[in-house]
């Protein structure tokens, strides 16, 4: 049974090719954002490092409404030392939207994530990116992307790709680059045409897989998941199915869901869609939560090994304590322990 009023899709795209650009436009065209609603440049990189060196870290998800379907944006990270959070995002999805400067080509960094897409089975969409730039050649990236799903081993239905060309800067997509455009709506087309619905259970004992973990200063810690059976609502008593096995029970104290970038508190959320829980202060990424009488775990992904590990210390130096806000290292480990 599937949930036909919702797709699931993530982002991958290289370091600048302009997957952020692309998303604020799929925001605004879907009027997400009321008319006069201030709206700073690049709305998905919020985090201040991914500011700064204008690249996503975090996986982050946003949703549109269109023609009364809701499409759920999961942004992947562009660098391929954040593997395990790539993982993470793809299984919450049905599909990707491939991203390529029509200048550049793809890229080394595109690379990985597609492969791990193309390996999970997801239809792929394929979008040629700043076909205004100067130099760009939209026609030969294509053949480079055709060329790079071969090397990937895709199978006929992936390598059957449809191809959108944009300007995410300006706004504008069409499916052949002679056509007249000034909108993007082709890209909410082909991702309802081509990407499936959630294949899910609506009906039967919940279950949901935890795939990321967010933090609030109010509610602590917050499981993100796809629901993949039955209907989660608040309040409800859960069990959780642990890594080592382990079952307990927990309690459902807040539900949330995405719409265009904010998260809104709702009651309950069917299966298929994306949900963020609160109420389960020690949650993790990779387990279940279901039924409180049907425990049923769902299998996930081991996930790619950090790869660098520090250890952090009292200062026993001469200045130690002399300036800074926070001297303590109880501060230093409080923020470090809510970053993890």
């Amino acid at each position: 049974m599937k949930n036909e009023n919702i797709r699931n899709i993530a982002i991958i795209a290289h370091v600048d090719h302009g997957k952020t650009t692309l998303v604020d436009a799929l925001l605004r065209q879907s009027h997400v954002f009321r008319e006069n609603e201030q709206v700073s440049e690049r709305v998905m990189d919020s985090g201040d490092i991914e500011k700064e060196r204008g690249i996503t870290i975090l996986s982050k998800n946003t949703s549109v409404m269109y023609n009364g379907i809701k499409i759920n944006i999961v942004d992947t990270p562009g660098h391929a030392d954040f593997g395990g959070e790539v993982e993470r995002v793809l299984k919450m999805v049905d599909g990707v939207l491939l991203l390529v400067d029509a200048f550049e080509g793809p890229m080394p960094q595109t690379r990985e994530v597609l492969k791990k897409s193309l390996s999970l089975n997801l239809k792929p969409i394929v979008v040629i990116n700043k076909i205004d730039r100067p130099g760009a050649n939209p026609l030969k990236v294509v053949d480079q992307v055709l060329e790079l799903f071969i090397e990937l081993n895709a199978n006929d239905e992936q390598l059957d790709f449809p191809v959108i060309y944009a300007s995410a800067k300006n706004g504008i997509a069409k499916m052949n680059l002679e056509d007249e455009s000034d909108n993007i709506t082709c890209i909410f087309d082909t991702i309802i045409k081509e990407i499936n619905p959630p294949a899910c259970e609506q009906d039967g004992p919940m279950q949901l897989l935890i795939s990321n973990i967010d933090y609030d200063d109010y509610l602590g810690r917050i499981g993100v998941g796809r629901v993949e059976r039955g209907t989660v609502n608040t309040g409800m008593t859960v069990a959780v199915c642990k890594k080592d096995d382990k079952i307990v029970q927990g309690k459902i104290a807040k539900l949330f869901t995405y719409e265009g970038l904010k998260r809104t508190e709702t009651e309950t959320v069917g299966a298929g869609d994306i949900v963020c829980i609160s109420g389960i202060s020690d949650i993790n990424i990779g387990e279940t939560i279901c039924d409180a009488n049907h425990p049923e775990k769902i299998d996930f992904v081991d996930i790619d090994e950090p790869t660098v590990s520090m250890t952090f210390s009292v200062n026993n130096g001469p200045f130690a304590g002399k300036e800074g806000q926070f001297v303590t290292s109880r501060h230093i480990r409080d923020r470090l322990f809510k970053e993890l």
